[in-house]
C-alpha cells in the first residue's frame, strides 16, 4: 500500500513537525507500506533526516499549495493521502490557509482516498487569546473550512467533544476519535532518583506568545521559591509563529534571575533528558487548541502534570486517566499552591508519575498507528474489490453470490 503524508517534517520547525515524524518514523518499519512525506519547503537548505523520502513541495503562506500538492499526489499515485493537519498549517495568514484547507477535497474529487487528522476545531480557539482581530470573518472562515475537510473521505479527531461538535454541528460522517498517544514505541520507566537532586525542577515547554505566555507563571514562581527554596524553573521552547520576539522580552527581562533558565529550542535528542530530570511539567495556558502533545510527552517519561483548569484539557485527563492537578486558570496563587502542595510530597509526585506512565503504555505510538492502518487496509481492500461489486446486484437464491460472501466474513468481519 502506497501513502502519501501531508505535513511539516524536520528540519523543519513548524506546527506538528515532530508529530509528522513520528507518524513517518512508525510507518517506515511497515514493510508492506511505501511511504512519501509530501513536506514544507525549508527557509534555508538543510539535509534531510536519512531513510525518509520527501518531496518539499508546498510553503507557508503560499496560493499555490493546493496545485503543488496535487500535482506531486498525481505523479505518486499513492492509495492513501493523509493529511496531519491544523487550520494554520498552510498558512499564517487567512487566504493562503484557507486555500491549502481545500487540498484533501480536490485530492478526493481527483479520485484519490483521503484521510485528516486535525488537531483542533476552529470552534474551540480562543481568537482573543490567538490575537485575531476580525473574529467573526475567521469564524465564518473557520465554519466553511471545516464544512470543505470533512469532505475528505474520512477524518480522525483527538478528543470526543471534537466528534460531537462535527456530527452534530456539521453533520459530518465517517469521523473516528484516535488518542493522541505518546511519541514512542516503549516508554522507559521514570527514574525518580534523578529528580529533586537536590533542586526540584518545574518544566515549562512550547511555543510561547499567544495562548501559552509566561507572565502568570512567573509571577506564580515567585511565590513558590519563597516558600520552597530547592524549585528551579525551566523555561524551554522557542517562540509562537504569530509572536516573534515574545520569549527574548522575557530572557532579557529576567536575566539576573539565577533560579530561572531559558533553554530555547531543544531538539530531539535532547528531550529524554530535559524531561527526566523534572520533578513535574506546568501547562500555563488560558486557553486550549485541542489534545496537548506536551502532556502526553509529560506522560512518556513519568511526570506528574499541573495544569490551567481548561475544559479541553479535563476531559483529556478524564478520557485518558491522566494523573493531572489543575489550578484555577489565570490565577497566579492558585498555580502557585498546587506546584507547592506537590513539591513537599514526593509520594504524590511518585503516584501520579506512575499514574502518567502507565497511561503512556496504553497509547504508544506503534498501538495508534495500528489503528489506523486497520482502517487504511479495509479502505484498500474495499477498493481492490470494487471490480466485483456486481455480485451484489445478484439476487440471493444464487449459489454462487452466497458461497463467496459466506467465505468472505469470517476473514472480514472483525476489521468492518
Amino acid at each position: 500500500m502506497k501513502i502519501c503524508l501531508v505535513s511539516a517534517f524536520p528540519p523543519s520547525r513548524r506546527g506538528l513537525n515532530e508529530y509528522g515524524f513520528h507518524i513517518a518514523r512508525e510507518l517506515q518499519k511497515h514493510p508492506s507500506l511505501s511511504l512519501t512525506i509530501l513536506g514544507d519547503l525549508l527557509d534555508t537548505p538543510q539535509p534531510e533526516l536519512d531513510e525518509f523520502h520527501v518531496i518539499r513541495c508546498w510553503d507557508l503562506n503560499d496560493l499555490a499549495n493546493p496545485i503543488r500538492l496535487l500535482f506531486a499526489i498525481h505523479q505518486l499515485k499513492p492509495d492513501v493521502v493523509w493529511f496531519n493537519l491544523l487550520f494554520s498549517t498552510f498558512g499564517s495568514h487567512p487566504v493562503p490557509a484557507f486555500a491549502g484547507l481545500t487540498t484533501p477535497v480536490l485530492a478526493r474529487l481527483l479520485g484519490t482516498y483521503t484521510h485528516i487528522t486535525l488537531h483542533h476545531l476552529m470552534d474551540n480557539v480562543d481568537l482573543t487569546d490567538a490575537g485575531v482581530r476580525f473574529q467573526r470573518t475567521y469564524r465564518a472562515g473557520g465554519y466553511l473550512a471545516t464544512r470543505l475537510l470533512l469532505m475528505a473521505n474520512s477524518v480522525s479527531v483527538l478528543l470526543p467533544t471534537y466528534r460531537r461538535t462535527l456530527m452534530q454541528k456539521y453533520k459530518g460522517s465517517d469521523i473516528h476519535i484516535r488518542a493522541h498517544g505518546v511519541l514512542t514505541a516503549r516508554p522507559e520507566p521514570p527514574a525518580f532518583e534523578r529528580r529533586g537532586n537536590p533542586e526540584h525542577r518545574i518544566l515549562a515547554f512550547g511555543k510561547w506568545g499567544t495562548y501559552k505566555r509566561l507572565e502568570l507563571l512567573i509571577e506564580a514562581f515567585s511565590k513558590i521559591v519563597e516558600r520552597f527554596q530547592q524549585a528551579r524553573l525551566v523555561i524551554a521552547g522557542g517562540n509562537h509563529p504569530a509572536t516573534p520576539g515574545y520569549v527574548e522580552q522575557v530572557v532579557e527581562r529576567l536575566a539576573d534571575n539565577p533560579y530561572i533558565r531559558f533553554t530555547g529550542y531543544v531538539n530531539e535528542e535532547s528531550i529524554p533528558e530535559l524531561f527526566s530530570t523534572s520533578s513535574l511539567l506546568v501547562m500555563p495556558y488560558t486557553s486550549a487548541a485541542g489534545s496537548s502533545g506536551v502532556a502526553h510527552m509529560a506522560c512518556e517519561y513519568g511526570l506528574p502534570i499541573v495544569c490551567a483548569d481548561i475544559d479541553d484539557f479535563r476531559q483529556m485527563a478524564a478520557d485518558e486517566q491522566l494523573a493531572i492537578a489543575f489550578f484555577k486558570t489565570g490565577d497566579a496563587n492558585s498555580m502557585a499552591d498546587v506546584i507547592v502542595k506537590l513539591l513537599k510530597n514526593p509520594a504524590l509526585q511518585r503516584e501520579m508519575g506512575e499514574a502518567n506512565f502507565f497511561a503512556a503504555l496504553r497509547q504508544t505510538m506503534p498501538m495508534i498507528m495500528n489503528q489506523y492502518l486497520r482502517s487504511f487496509n479495509v479502505q484498500h481492500l474495499h477498493s481492490k474489490l470494487r471490480p466485483y461489486s456486481r455480485f451484489r446486484r445478484l439476487p440471493r437464491w444464487v449459489p454462487l453470490r452466497s458461497a463467496i460472501f459466506s467465505a468472505a466474513a469470517p476473514k472480514w468481519s472483525p476489521w468492518l
